[in-house]
């Protein structure tokens, strides 16, 4: 039986410092791309294979990430749930289709979004959007807070309950 062939000391010193340098420049390439805003670890995945880096490379900085609390699915899934209720309001599916995108685990997305209020989110949306629409009548007022609410990817009968609760409230006051 023989023995497989023994690699010289440098040849194997060359790859462990190949493999730490192709490391280190994947997780540079993974901080710039973090330092713009928060990210899933599925778009840290997708982006770091655009760039070329192997799989297994791509792995091991998710893994350091991970270890310096830089990459957390579900804080950034709360992170994006806030940030659009706060600055950019759509419905409830329309936040979990984001997340589904970002390529967020199913699981994550549920947790997070369980206790996102459509009825609520909508009125507040529609209730800005009150005094551009005050002088039209039923018709008009209604198609027009239904295309915006639908824009932002609330159901036809939270349409319906909303811009009804508003004209109510616009004819009382």
């Amino acid at each position: 039986m023989q023995k497989p062939p023994l690699k010289k000391p440098d040849v194997i010193q060359k790859e462990a410092l190949t493999d730490n340098s192709s490391l280190q420049d994947c997780l540079d390439a993974a901080y710039y791309y973090l330092s713009y805003r928060p990210r899933s670890e599925g778009e840290i995945r997708q982006w770091l294979h655009k760039r070329g880096f192997p799989k297994e490379v791509a792995e091991k900085t998710i893994a350091r990430l991970r270890q310096q609390n830089l990459s957390d699915d579900l804080a950034f899934a709360q992170f994006w749930k806030d940030n659009r209720l706060s600055f950019r309001p759509k419905s409830k599916r329309l936040i979990k289709k984001e997340l589904g995108d970002k390529k967020v685990d199913a699981e994550i997305i549920e947790q997070v979004t369980k206790d996102i209020d459509d009825e609520e989110i909508a009125y507040k949306l529609a209730s800005g959007r009150l005094p551009s629409l005050a002088h039209l009548d039923y018709p008009n007022f209604y198609r027009r807070l239904a295309s915006y609410l639908a824009y932002r990817g609330f159901s036809y009968e939270v349409i319906k309950r909303t811009a009804s609760l508003l004209w109510q409230e616009k004819e009382r006051g």
